[in-house]
């Protein structure tokens, strides 16, 4: 057993966290752009793309993220790929995250009144000018409140990429119990960590939907 100082704990823990804000980027930012052309396609595309989409999205909300990690790192070494954990972990929690995203905004833009669709024919849009111009700015303000408080989703899952190898906030956590044997205060230390990151965005979601949907929703 290591002697370490609080600090020598909070200050690899904050090391390590880093890595996990970084991930969480990766993950919804590139999710994010898969999920808009899913959902595209997924609204006007052929009765097939439709289909394949409807199966992938399924697939992943269907499947644990902890086997598509498996999948997605030694997977490909069976294949023989040499993946890191860092390539495994983004790609898997990118497809993921982009399922989830492709529902959520498919949802609200059939939640836009079908007079809007209407509409735009009268005036000879077709579906990319009407998506453009008269749908999507009004679904984009339904899926603002929905999209960020599934962030936190994303965040949390992160802490899976730990048991491919990837070091984040959990894996360090777990590498300084090893070495220390504190795992009270470790442990709650890597909690709140999640929470600082999580809490915010939470706040924030609420306050969206507040804002957005009326004073009504608590």
């Amino acid at each position: 057993m290591t002697d370490f100082t609080l600090w020598d704990i909070v200050r690899n823990l904050l090391l390590a966290g880093r890595w996990t804000v970084v991930l969480s980027l990766i993950a919804f930012i590139g999710g994010a752009a898969v999920g808009l052309v899913l959902t595209l396609l997924r609204m006007g595309g052929l009765k097939p793309i439709r289909w394949l989409i409807r199966l992938y999205v399924d697939v992943f909300q269907g499947t644990p993220l902890l086997m598509q990690l498996f999948l997605a790192y030694f997977g490909a070494a069976v294949l023989g790929f040499d993946v890191s954990a860092w390539t495994a972990a983004s790609v898997a929690l990118t497809l993921f995250t982009s399922a989830f995203l492709c529902d959520i905004w498919r949802g609200c833009v059939e939640a836009v009144p079908s007079g809007q669709w209407q509409a735009s024919r009268v005036l000879g849009l077709n579906y990319l000018q009407s998506m453009r111009h008269v749908i999507l700015p009004q679904a984009l303000r339904l899926a603002v409140p929905p999209t960020v408080g599934f962030s936190v989703q994303v965040i949390k899952g992160t802490a899976l990429a730990s048991v491919i190898g990837f070091v984040e906030l959990t894996k360090a956590g777990t590498m300084l119990n090893n070495a220390a044997f504190a795992p009270f205060t470790i442990f709650a230390l890597v909690a709140l960590g999640y929470f600082i990151l999580c809490y915010p965005l939470s706040r924030y979601a609420r306050y969206l939907e507040k804002r957005l949907y009326g004073a009504g929703i608590r």
